[in-house]
């Protein structure tokens, strides 16, 4: 019987990359590093994840969950994986490979709180495809990825809705695609869109307000997006 082969194993982690809007501007979700002096980069910002624990872990997208619960106490609702990071380098701890995934979170829909060896944590404001606080290890790259991959997606689904509180305007949807986008919509057009989908359910009241009372809606279904067609054009 031929010996069976043993091969090194890298580092092996999740980060996560959460984004919401507030203050009509798209933010991400950040964590400060411990200042043990052990830890690489100390107080330094980075995005929220962690080591997978084979003894707790099922599978990657648990330990993304999990690793989010603990270092800020934030329950996400779906991920979508972005990629994989790997190098020799991108860790002084040794070789490393780090599994990214993606979620939104309603505006004023969680209350944060650090945790593990999370120092603190807080919503930072995304400054075209950056922050401006520099971030820990290659998490400035992943985080310009991760950005690129959700204006993407915004482009032909119903993404933006999950930013939202579960009853809302039109007007406050389109809003939060121009938010994400970042670029104005043609009214028309954008409602028509957003009508002629399986989308929306009218909502049996109006939202009031200094201006004429609006239609409130709810998505149809809030665990999956609704895929368009076609994406916006620029004057769409």
């Amino acid at each position: 019987m031929s010996p069976i082969a043993v091969f090194d194993r890298p580092l092996t982690s999740v980060d996560l990359t959460i984004f919401s809007v507030a203050r009509e501007t798209l933010q991400v979700l950040l964590v400060r590093r411990s200042g043990a002096p052990e830890e690489p980069f100390p107080e330094v910002w980075a995005l929220p994840g962690g080591f997978v624990d084979l003894r707790q872990d099922a599978d990657l997208e648990h330990c993304a969950l999990r690793k989010l619960r603990e270092k800020t106490g934030v329950v996400a609702p779906d991920l979508e994986k972005v990629g994989s990071w790997g190098s020799a380098v991108r860790d002084p701890r040794g070789w490393s490979v780090t599994t990214v995934y993606l979620a939104l979170i309603a505006a004023g829909g969680t209350a944060l709180a650090a945790g593990g060896n999370a120092a603190d944590a807080r919503w930072w404001p995304i400054e075209g495809s950056r922050v401006r606080e520099r971030l820990a290890f290659d998490h400035g790259e992943i985080l310009k990825a991760a950005i690129a991959r959700l204006r993407n997606k915004v482009e032909y689904t119903s993404l933006p809705a999950f930013l939202l509180t579960p009853e809302f305007t039109l007007t406050e949807l389109q809003q939060m695609y121009e938010v994400v986008l970042g670029r104005t919509l043609e009214k028309k057009a954008f409602r028509t869109r957003m009508l002629a989908t399986d989308l929306l359910e009218e909502v049996p009241r109006m939202k009031e307000g200094r201006s004429r009372p609006a239609q409130l809606y709810r998505l149809a279904n809030r665990r999956r997006p609704v895929f368009f067609a076609r994406t916006f054009s620029p004057r769409d």
